[in-house]
């Protein structure tokens, strides 16, 4: 063979020697990966090949699937109460894709789980269809209706969130405005449209407030700073007088920032009549004295800054809560009345009240009780978990003290319910640059607790920019007060 012969050959031989690498390649590292992947046709195709399982709220599914006659996808998802649930759910759409329970347990839900792995192989055998597990969520159906009515019937952007302080269990997760994932769950132009129209809608009805945006607490986060005061020892009475003036001096600053209650409440008030007051200026001294290092650790302990993919929230997603590096003294301040650069979400100004309320410790937040199989027996339970140790039992037990002084003689009296003890704090949070321009939020957490023993924990978060209201009139205690009793008693009254 000449020369330029074997040139070709070893060429050629290399080439196929490449490509049955590559087909091994692709057949035995990357198989698995390609032949589950969502853009995979077949692997839709068998999604949506036989009805899913269901997610179950105090044992009733609140989905189900219908069949569709002419399509490649058999059996499109449907949904009860679907914008009440949605955010909760998710979306389960041929076109659209996941989303929230319906995307994390899909293996479950569709039956392909490794678990099912038995079952699928049986159902082979004996030619009966495949069937989906079914999530069971933790979600008390009449404190999810009391949050979600709570904000319809303000017609406000907002978000409700309810824990279990001794669990972690979230007993309601409601946002508005929201949406019905049934709408578009098919494959149809018309619902590819509707779709569209809720992507574009501009009050954001896809949006999860309550786990996926963030906002400044306001002086919602007044019971951190008061926490973290008393487990550092800054405040040793709740009684004493805090020496703070008012107005208050920002440190570093020509700025002076006053309170509601005026300067004749506020000026030098304790730490509890400053709670009841909403007083700014012993927070914003509390946090000063504190020092941005000490504010950031007790902030820590309650969620702040936790890494949104880990395992913080259990089955959820949540964005980060932020309490920021690097604060310079008037920044620190700031933080103490819940302003300045601080961040968070309703979801974790329910972790915070609800950590008060369990004594100091804040258990783990999690919306699965369990899965089941197609059968309804258990595949995986989950256990209340302990994320951390917040602050002291006599420090929880001080704000709580606070709390509950607040509900009966404060700004807090609208969450108060007969035979029921009730701690409270309201919240008003400017945003914008120039506050004069922009409607402020409204904020409330409160907790409450049955003479059973029984509690729960709340944060109502209102944006009330869609809202016919005076700027007067927007306090979290006139506009979220109401909604967090009416949850409260979803739980505790019987």
């Amino acid at each position: 063979m000449n020369r330029p012969l074997r040139r070709v050959a070893i060429f050629c031989g290399l080439l196929i020697l490449a490509l049955l690498l590559r087909i091994n390649w692709v057949q035995f590292v990357q198989g698995e990966t390609l032949a589950n992947h969502e853009n995979n046709r077949r692997v839709k195709i068998a999604r949506f090949a036989e009805p899913r399982g269901d997610i179950i709220v105090a044992g009733q599914p609140v989905t189900g699937s219908k069949e569709v006659a002419g399509q490649d996808y058999k059996y499109k998802r449907t949904f009860t109460d679907g914008p009440m649930y949605a955010p909760v759910t998710g979306y389960a759409s041929q076109a659209q894709g996941m989303s929230l329970l319906e995307k994390t347990y899909d293996s479950i839900l569709s039956g392909q789980d490794d678990r099912f792995a038995f079952k699928r192989a049986r159902n082979v055998l004996t030619g009966d269809p495949l069937r989906g597990g079914s999530v069971v969520t933790t979600i008390d159906p009449k404190a999810q209706k009391a949050a979600y009515k709570g904000l319809t019937d303000l017609g406000a952007r907002g978000a409700v969130v309810a824990l279990e302080p001794g669990t972690g269990k979230v007993l309601a997760l409601a946002s508005a405005p929201s949406y019905d994932p049934s709408v578009f769950a098919g494959m149809t132009f018309k619902e590819s449209d509707r779709f569209q129209a809720l992507v574009a809608d501009k009050s954001k009805p896809l949006a999860n407030r309550a786990l996926r945006e963030t906002f400044p607490p306001g002086s919602t986060f007044k019971i951190l700073t008061a926490a973290a005061a008393l487990e550092h020892g800054v405040v040793t009475d709740v009684d004493a007088p805090s020496g703070a003036p008012s107005p208050y001096p920002l440190p570093l600053s020509t700025s002076k920032i006053g309170s509601e209650a005026g300067d004749a409440v506020c000026a030098k008030a304790s730490l509890k009549t400053a709670m009841q007051f909403s007083c700014n200026n012993v927070f914003l001294d509390a946090a000063s004295r504190l020092g941005p290092e000490k504010m950031r650790e007790t902030a820590e302990k309650f969620g702040f800054n936790a890494d949104v993919y880990s395992e913080d929230f259990g089955d959820m997603l949540a964005y980060k809560s932020l309490y920021p590096d690097r604060l310079d003294k008037p920044g620190t301040a700031l933080t103490g009345m819940g302003q300045g650069s601080l961040t968070s979400t309703p979801m974790q100004m329910a972790m915070v009240t609800a950590a008060i309320a369990n004594d100091g410790e804040l258990m783990q937040p999690y919306i699965v009780d369990k899965l089941v199989d197609p059968e309804l027996s258990p595949v995986e339970e989950h256990e209340p978990k302990l994320k951390s140790r917040a602050v002291s039992e006599e420090t929880a037990r001080s704000v709580r003290e606070m709390m509950e002084f607040t509900a009966r003689e404060g700004s807090a009296k609208g969450a108060l319910i007969d035979g029921i003890t009730v701690g409270g704090k309201t919240g008003t949070a400017q945003r914008g640059v120039d506050v004069d321009d922009e409607v402020p939020y409204g904020w409330f957490v409160s907790y409450g607790k049955n003479a059973d023993g029984a509690s729960v924990a709340v944060a109502v978060f209102i944006d009330p920019t869609d809202m016919d209201i005076s700027r007067a009139d927007i306090s979290g205690g006139r506009l979220g007060s109401p909604i967090a009793r009416q949850v409260m008693r979803a739980v505790l009254v019987k």
